[in-house]
């Protein structure tokens, strides 16, 4: 009777996760059947009077970089003097 019972949940088990699964790949190809159709008919546009983004030089990046990781160097050294 036990292995009977242990059968019949194991059965119920592998259904239920089997609908989970499926729903959930349905959903997946659905949010992207959904992205494309937005990208397709809606694109995103600029909001007017906004010119398209200007490329940094690699030398202004570089500088740009350089101040970051002089600021957190400072910070991190700031926070372990406190301690």
């Amino acid at each position: 009777m036990e292995v009977h019972l242990v059968s019949e949940s194991l059965k119920f088990m592998v259904l239920g996760m089997g609908i989970v699964f499926v729903f959930l790949y349905i959903l997946v190809l659905l949010m992207r059947l959904q992205a494309i159709i937005i990208e397709r008919y809606f694109p995103e546009r600029l909001p007017e009077g906004a010119s398209a983004p200007t490329g940094e030089s690699e030398e202004e990046e570089r500088a740009r970089v350089a101040a970051i990781v002089a600021a957190i160097l400072e910070y991190r050294k700031t926070q372990t003097e406190g301690r």
